[in-house]
């Protein structure tokens, strides 16, 4: 017998993409002009893949690579909403919502604070969760590392859910 679900529960996402050249770059559900792009199977969207093994993981569910493996044609250029959305029906399955989520995003370039407006629009859309408990943030490398010289971006996200 499975014990109940505890009333809260936190998920930690976590994900990285090479870079490679030509944009736009893909990330938090919106488009970036740039000329870098991430490299995936799908539309490789960082922030969207660690939201979603967020929620994944606050319910105790497979992670993104299992639910959408990157060798399955269907995944293939496939819109990172689409695993967000199954993400979401699956914690409601659970009679689960989001309480709040905080992330971060890892990247030298581009600067990320002028789209994070849009970010959170366009992530509160997809999991019908207010602006006001999506927080969202940006850092760079410092200049070191694979982030810090400009090869690969990250996201970090934690994720707080309660029982509805």
């Amino acid at each position: 017998m499975t014990a109940p679900i505890p009333p809260i529960r936190v998920g930690l996402g976590y994900d990285t993409h090479r870079l490679g050249n030509g944009g736009p770059l893909r990330i938090g559900g919106i488009n970036i002009d740039c000329q870098m792009h991430c490299i995936g199977h799908s539309d490789a969207d960082v922030l969207l893949h660690a939201v979603t093994d967020a929620i994944l993981g606050s319910i105790a569910e497979q992670d993104i690579g299992r639910l959408f493996p990157d060798n399955a044609e269907e995944n293939h250029d496939r819109n990172s909403a689409d695993f967000l959305h199954e993400a979401i029906r699956r914690l409601r399955h659970h009679g689960m919502e989001i309480a709040n989520m905080d992330c971060v995003i890892l990247a030298e370039r581009p600067k990320m604070a002028v789209h994070i407006d849009a970010m959170k629009a366009a992530i509160s859309e997809i999991t019908h969760t207010p602006t006001d408990r999506i927080g969202i943030k940006a850092k760079t490398g410092e200049g070191t590392g694979p982030i810090g010289h400009g090869e690969a971006i990250a996201a970090r996200v934690v994720v707080l859910v309660y029982k509805t």
